[in-house]
């Protein structure tokens, strides 16, 4: 019976009593204790104890919940100071720059500058780049701020010519390094898109990130529809092609022909077709590495436009002609048809500049008469649309000058970057 009793009594490990211990006898080496030892009582829920100060006796028997509490608690540590996303270290506004420019981007530089005029002079150099620059874009709503894209992960808003602080504004929200950036035209808005796989729509004013576009690709390039600034193509690292619509944060067409790593794409003028480049090379030939897409209907109109056996970093429409170019790998510039059935002209190109393997951009002026290259000398090459001829050579860097852009408003500004992180406006 006792042992019934004791089988189904209440007690349980958390109350388990003190084994017996045999009584040992008083000796000078084991003097008898003056005061016996009794464990103070479990704290309450609303006490804390330091554990670690009450160690028990060697050799006393501890209960699970005696032990549980010896557990030494984790300490937390302080908190990892965490990088703002968004620095303001200067204005974007324009009230400060002078009079001069504020009067030329106001009246849109009517009558006060000849279009055929090329720029000769660095007008501002701008440094806070710690690695290459990968892209740069003026605003075409506020032209006094130009956008740069780094390998840093940042990408700076600059005040071109403020008289203050010219790097306006840094936004760090990617993560990895920025493969491309585009304004849009509505407003303040920046789209940005890198090696984080996202693409990022930033309001620049309120220095907030308002949307992401997370693909399962390195994205490598984006560019705003011309006719619709709430769609915008992008192109990555699987050869994936998604046409965006900001509105929805959702993809409404996808391009997709098994290709490799996408290098550029360009709109043609009335926005019903799309050109993309392509890192796909055969042994002899480059195989659809110029694509005309039909935006619509989501089907390739030509795949045979570039057979020759080079890559093509940039695309670029010219801004009235049915014509486009193509920057070579092969150290020249191609141009092509941009209507049916987008061919290769085969009896001019635009040559003297080098690539060796930078992704060199290029860009037409406003008036579309003059054709302007990056080169890997860090040299700007100015060539004249319609001979191909070289009418300028300028240095402007130590290594590659990786994109150059005209000013949208100004004619005979040109902005561009370097592989070292620096940004130069000439004029």
């Amino acid at each position: 019976m006792d042992l019934l009793c004791h089988a189904y009594s209440n007690n349980s490990d958390d109350d388990e009593q003190e084994p017996k211990r045999h009584k040992v006898a008083p000796s000078p080496s084991n003097p008898p204790n003056p005061k016996p030892y009794f464990p103070d009582p479990p704290p309450r829920s609303n006490q804390s104890v330091d554990f670690q100060a009450q160690a028990p006796l060697p050799g006393r028997y501890i209960s699970k919940r005696q032990r549980a509490l010896l557990v030494p608690v984790a300490t937390v540590s302080d908190p990892v100071p965490v990088t703002s996303s968004y620095t303001a270290s200067g204005s974007i506004s324009d009230t400060g720059l002078p009079h001069d420019i504020l009067s030329l981007l106001r009246n849109k530089a009517k009558g006060h500058l000849n279009l055929k005029q090329l720029p000769e002079k660095l007008s501002v150099a701008l440094y806070g780049h710690t690695k290459a620059v990968n892209a740069i874009h003026w605003s075409s709503t506020h032209a006094h701020l130009l956008a740069s894209a780094g390998m840093d992960h940042m990408v700076c808003i600059w005040n071109v010519w403020s008289r203050d602080q010219k790097k306006a504004h840094v936004l760090n929200f990617h993560n990895a390094a920025v493969k491309d950036i585009k304004w849009s035209q509505q407003g303040l808005f920046l789209l940005s898109c890198g090696y984080d796989c996202t693409s990022r729509l930033v309001d620049v004013e309120k220095g907030l990130e308002t949307q992401v576009f997370s693909e399962d690709q390195v994205v490598g390039v984006i560019k705003f529809h011309p006719d619709n600034p709430n769609l915008f193509l992008s192109g990555g690292s699987k050869g994936l092609m998604r046409l965006w619509d900001i509105r929805t944060g959702k993809v409404t067409h996808n391009y997709n022909r098994s290709l490799g790593p996408i290098l550029d794409v360009e709109f043609t003028i009335n926005g019903k077709q799309f050109i993309s480049s392509s890192d796909v090379s055969g042994s002899n030939v480059s195989e659809h590495s110029i694509i005309v897409w039909d935006v619509s209907r989501q089907v390739p109109l030509s795949n045979q436009v570039y057979v020759e056996a080079y890559t093509c970093p940039c695309v670029r429409r010219h801004p009235f002609d049915s014509n486009f170019v193509a920057q070579s790998n092969g150290n020249y510039i191609a141009i092509f048809s941009a209507s049916p059935p987008f061919r290769l002209n085969k009896y001019k190109r635009y040559e003297s500049h080098e690539v060796s393997g930078f992704p060199i951009k290029c860009n037409f002026s406003l008036d579309g008469k003059k054709l302007a290259s990056g080169s890997s000398d860090g040299s700007i090459y100015f060539y004249d649309y319609q001979s191909s001829e070289v009418v300028r050579k300028m240095k402007a860097y130590n290594q590659a000058c990786i994109d150059v852009v005209f000013h949208p408003v100004i004619p005979n500004v040109i902005a561009s970057c370097s592989w070292d992180g620096s940004l130069s406006v000439f004029e």
